[in-house]
């Protein structure tokens, strides 16, 4: 019996642009109300929040309406005067993740001075294990995507040197799977999002000879489908967010082509609410900056026009990257 693939089915109708002024409306809208429910409810991820909030507007070629010093001084309140890093609320405990967001708004607004930068960087130096993994706070917890955020945010300070690049390395080579992708630990399931912070990771780091090139770029195309949307893992449905995750490492691995870019630009679009704006994870799903900032990135990556470039490493402007004079590797 013929095994039966987990999709969506797309209307008829779909909106084949992107409607700019409803998801700059919808962006600047989202979570102003401090008296509203979802807004305490979503403490725990305010930082991160605004980093997808403001890296939309960018792309988009727009500014925050409640202006850039706002922003910068809400984020110097959730530096931890004690550890150097940064929570995602006033008040709330420090994480890698959320030091990695606050660092990327900062160097997106060129007020990186405005933080204790040494302060990050003994935070993150002080993550790092004795076999080359980090924690993603003092409580411990081991993962993959705590290497990309500490790589990533030591890269945008420019000082990598604080930390074992060696050992870090061999810690992602070792969450590498026979199938080519990565999992969170070593054993742990290729995930398309972790592969993507790996990737990431050994672009910045320049070791993407540990890749198995070929064989993981086939394993992320095998993500794309029938919808045309791109999935996590097998057997899953198509969501918005992997259409960023699979396109980046397929990017930095050299093997964008090998996706059907026209087929995903319709599932992405297809994602879009008409109405409030915004692009949520599935046709007819609500929308949330998550997964607006991820649409818009893909579709940058598919040269979408009128979308500012995005670097597959970074997930921020190409222009801030040149302008840091980074140089992540790429293969071809």
């Amino acid at each position: 019996m013929a095994t039966l693939i987990k999709d969506v089915k797309l209307s008829d109708n779909i909106v084949k642009k992107v409607l700019f002024e409803k998801h700059i409306d919808f962006i600047n809208d989202y979570g102003q109300d401090e008296n509203n429910y979802e807004y305490g409810m979503t403490d725990y991820l305010r930082i991160s929040g605004m980093y997808w909030a403001l890296t939309a507007l960018d792309l988009m070629n727009s500014e925050p309406a409640q202006g850039k010093d706002k922003v910068v001084e809400y984020i110097k309140q959730c530096q931890d005067p004690q550890s150097g890093g940064i929570s995602a609320c006033i008040g709330h405990d420090p994480h890698i993740l959320h030091t990695l967001s606050a660092v990327q708004i900062l160097a997106m607004y060129d007020q990186l001075n405005a933080i204790d930068t040494d302060g990050v960087v003994r935070y993150i130096q002080g993550l790092q294990q004795p076999d080359g993994s980090f924690a993603g706070d003092k409580w411990g917890e081991i993962d993959t995507r705590f290497s990309f955020c500490a790589v990533m945010t030591l890269s945008l300070l420019k000082k990598m040197d604080v930390i074992n690049v060696e050992k870090a390395v061999d810690f992602v080579a070792s969450c590498k799977n026979f199938d080519g992708g990565f999992g969170s630990r070593p054993l742990s399931e290729s995930h398309a999002g972790l592969i993507y912070c790996c990737v990431g990771f050994l672009s910045i780091t320049n070791r993407l000879d540990i890749v198995d090139q070929e064989t993981l770029a086939w394993w992320l195309c095998e993500r794309q489908l029938p919808s045309g949307g791109l999935n996590g893992r097998p057997e899953k449905l198509p969501d918005v967010c992997y259409s960023w995750w699979v396109l980046s490492s397929l990017t930095i691995l050299g093997r964008l082509h090998w996706i059907d870019a026209e087929a995903l630009k319709t599932f992405i679009f297809a994602c879009q609410d008409t109405e409030t704006g915004g692009f949520a994870d599935r046709p007819g799903d609500v929308a949330d900056p998550f997964h607006t900032v991820f649409g818009l990135a893909a579709l940058s990556l598919l040269g979408y026009e009128s979308i500012q470039k995005v670097n597959p490493t970074y997930c921020m402007p190409q222009r801030i990257i040149d302008k840091l004079e980074l140089k992540p590797q790429y293969l071809s």
